[in-house]
């Protein structure tokens, strides 16, 4: 018999991780939560939708587990204060790795923390409390991933590196071996860190070049700088 959650989020990440949850997990979700404010319909996937608010009279910490797989919003300050307040509440959480992703034995995993697909966690990793890691992300040996970080799809922490708490990792960003992303840094998509950051830094990838002309036009160009 399957367990049973409550899924905070009423928009299309949190229909998404119902899915996860749904089809790939030990939990049935019984309901969505989100703050009163934000309720936008009554029911979502033919489920209530429930003030935060209101969630622990109407489905109680002692019968219900909390799954809070939030997005990065306020360097995920967002996240962390929602999984702060369920559990001050009393509820335990959901961590969901998904079925295809990788975690080598002895590896540590906090709670309300989600893997998907194609994640590999090397051995002797430890990974914080509510963390996101998404699809195809490498965690290397005997890294450290603090709380409450997000690490974007296909993002490669290499061997014995740190990221700090809150930091953001962005979609395809290296971090090189031994390096320390400090607390509350955005390394953005396609970024590769060969340094130790300060807290709070943020790294972005130059812009892409804009030709003047179409791609038709410049067809001979792109050839021989050979990009076709």
């Amino acid at each position: 018999m399957k367990k049973k959650a409550i899924l905070f989020g009423n928009a299309k990440f949190a229909e998404m991780n119902h899915f996860y949850l749904t089809h790939d997990s030990a939990y049935e979700v019984s309901a969505f939560t989100v703050d009163g404010a934000h309720i936008r319909y009554t029911t979502m996937l033919g489920l209530p939708v429930v003030a935060f608010e209101e969630i622990s009279k109407a489905f109680p910490p002692k019968d219900y587990a909390m799954a809070m797989p939030l997005g990065l919003k306020r360097v995920n300050r967002t996240r962390a204060e929602k999984y702060a307040h369920a559990k001050s509440l009393g509820y335990e959480f959901v961590t969901y790795v998904n079925s295809k992703a990788i975690v080598a034995a002895g590896s540590v995993i906090g709670e309300n923390c989600f893997l998907y697909e194609n994640v590999i966690v090397k051995p002797f990793s430890r990974i914080g409390n509510n963390v996101m890691i998404e699809t195809g992300s490498l965690v290397g040996h005997h890294v450290a991933v603090g709380d409450h970080c997000f690490l974007g799809p296909q993002s490669l922490l290499l061997g014995e590196c740190t990221v700090q708490e809150y930091s953001i990792v962005g979609a395809n960003a290296t971090i090189r071996e031994a390096v320390t992303v400090g607390s509350d840094c955005i390394i953005g998509v396609g970024v590769v860190v060969t340094r130790s950051t300060r807290p709070g830094s943020v790294y972005l990838a130059g812009a892409p070049e804009l030709l003047s002309g179409t791609s038709s036009e410049l067809s001979g160009l792109l050839e021989a700088r050979g990009g076709a």
